[in-house]
């Protein structure tokens, strides 16, 4: 059992840590948008890479933290039911959930998206737009890897969720 403990501490830091570096990024989109809004309504004058950097970075952020997210319980639920279960039934629904939801749409999600990579890599693909940003696989290439974090997230969520149904652990707020 330590060693899923331990497991389950790395791909917590994991997430972690690339939460925080998302939380950057959001500051950086902003400062973005702000110049993007300057620049329109001060300047008169639009760039279309400053715009496809907006939504590049609000994807980036969007797919890249969701496993943070998910670490942090931020996710939407339907909390009228759930926050009337008892901590371990709701340890129960979640790792049911993981089995029945989490894991099986992650896994389409990166089994449709490789290939989806892979070809935006194999012709170089770039913006369609003159003066738009080159290399648009790496954005795509987001989309697998953040749902490898989210997955990630997700077998955690499961051993902890486990844990506590079987009752060899407390749940989260009475182990703090």
């Amino acid at each position: 059992m330590k060693w899923l403990l331990s497991l389950v501490r790395i791909i917590d830091a994991i997430n972690e840590g690339v939460g925080r570096f998302v939380s950057w990024i959001t500051a950086l989109l902003v400062l973005v948008i702000f110049n993007d809004v300057v620049m329109r309504y001060v300047f008169n004058k639009s760039f279309v890479f400053t715009q496809e950097l907006e939504w590049h970075l609000f994807a980036f952020i969007f797919l890249v933290g969701a496993g943070y997210t998910l670490l942090h319980n931020g996710h939407v639920r339907v909390d009228i039911i759930y926050a009337r279960l008892s901590p371990r039934t709701q340890a129960w629904v979640d790792a049911i959930c993981c089995l029945i939801f989490l894991f099986p749409g992650c896994w389409l999600v990166l089994t449709t998206t490789i290939p989806f990579v892979e070809n935006s890599f194999n012709m170089m693909e770039g913006s369609p737009d003159p003066g738009g940003i080159p290399y648009r696989w790496v954005l795509k290439a987001c989309i697998p890897f953040g749902f490898l974090l989210l997955t990630l997230q997700g077998v955690a969520l499961f051993i902890k969720s486990l844990l506590v149904a079987l009752g060899l652990s407390a749940p989260a707020e009475e182990a703090h």
